[in-house]
């Protein structure tokens, strides 16, 4: 069992996900349960993932689970197109998360590399 608290892509991914939760609060209402929920939720789901596999019993599980954290943040990724496209974040906005989410995905990768090793 590892602590989640103590890696950096969780760190990172909780922070993208506290900055995505903030940028949704600004989309049109009759977003809520569209477009606010998903990019919400895939955000949400990398660092809950990367803490649920911490607390499971080795580094093939944990690897497991961030190969579900890194499609989440894939999802994520392009949900952040239509939410720019709609006009619901402009462009600075859209890229600063964007390359917070290509971050967080090469830091997974990085990672479920190293726990395949060992």
């Amino acid at each position: 069992m590892q602590d989640f608290h103590k890696l950096q892509v969780w760190t990172k991914a909780h922070a993208l996900t506290l900055r995505v939760y903030r940028q949704t609060r600004g989309f049109p209402r009759d977003e809520l349960y569209g477009l606010t929920m998903q990019m919400r939720r895939a955000a949400a789901s990398v660092p809950t993932n990367i803490a649920e596999g911490c607390g499971r019993s080795g580094p093939k599980e944990l690897a497991h689970f961030c190969q579900i954290a890194l499609g989440s943040a894939s999802e994520l990724e392009y949900q952040l197109l239509p939410a720019k496209d709609l006009g619901y974040v402009d462009d600075a906005s859209h890229q600063s998360l964007n390359r917070d989410a290509t971050e967080v995905k090469r830091m997974l990768t990085s990672f479920v590399a190293r726990l395949r090793e060992a």
